[in-house]
């Protein structure tokens, strides 16, 4: 057996370091391909996603720990327009014009945080996909870093409405595994999706950043203020949604 304060002699010693190397290299080559693979995955991902509809890490991981996932994938032309504006206007006003990451709303925010756990705002909803689809849950500079390329790369490959029917399919939106606009809205009102007035979609456009904490099914003052703010901007900028409006 090899001892590890063992070095032959003179030239000895090179040869004897380069036999050693493969036994370190192999499993470090390995280690580098599987991390390489893990990163590249979700570019190669998002292509089939534009015909394939996905599973969150979030459903995902639910499922595996034997917790509840409710969830019914609806096409954007099957939900209620009014759900996809007031999303928009809640979470991402300038979702048709940036290209996956808002850098003036993101400066904005890093100038009135003052540090990552106060950051808030300046995610937009296409980050806020590539989070649910690829990442995970908290906040850590190390997933920001992983998620602006994502970004980047989801809007660069998928369409707006693609981009946004994910998004609302697999948010969020109960505190018992509910995921997607149809669950949601079953859960809250008992009716689907399509069938939501704009208060009630303002109603779960509030819940979106915390679904366990605010319940559209019980709304407290808080939320219905903020539904009511949220109504009455859809009101007044339709044109908030114009990028996502089908195909005439």
């Amino acid at each position: 057996m090899d001892r590890p304060d063992f070095r032959p002699p003179g030239r000895l010693s090179l040869a004897y370091d380069i036999l050693r190397l493969p036994r370190v290299a192999r499993p470090l080559r390995l280690a580098l391909c599987l991390v390489a693979g893990l990163l590249l995955m979700p570019y190669g991902l998002t292509v089939l996603y534009s015909v394939v509809n996905p599973v969150s890490t979030v459903m995902l991981w639910r499922s595996l720990t034997g917790q509840r996932v409710e969830q019914q994938f609806v096409p954007l032309a099957r939900m209620s327009p009014a759900l996809p504006l007031a999303v928009l206007v809640a979470e991402d006003g300038r979702f048709c014009s940036h290209h996956g990451v808002d850098f003036t709303e993101l400066n904005n925010a890093i100038e009135d945080a003052e540090g990552l756990d106060d950051l808030r705002g300046g995610s937009t909803i296409t980050q806020q996909l590539a989070k649910n689809l690829f990442l995970w849950p908290g906040r850590s500079y190390v997933r920001k870093a992983l998620e602006f390329p994502l970004a980047l790369w989801i809007d660069l490959v998928l369409p707006k409405r693609r981009i946004l029917e994910l998004y609302l399919n697999i948010a969020e939106w109960g505190p018992d595994g509910e995921f997607g606009a149809e669950a949601g809205a079953r859960r809250a009102f008992g009716r689907s999706a399509e069938g939501l007035g704009r208060y009630q979609a303002a109603l779960l456009a509030g819940m979106l950043p915390n679904p366990v904490i605010r319940d559209a099914k019980k709304p407290g003052p808080g939320l219905r203020r903020l539904a009511g703010l949220y109504e009455a901007s859809a009101a007044r900028s339709p044109e908030t949604a114009i990028c996502v409006k089908p195909a005439r």
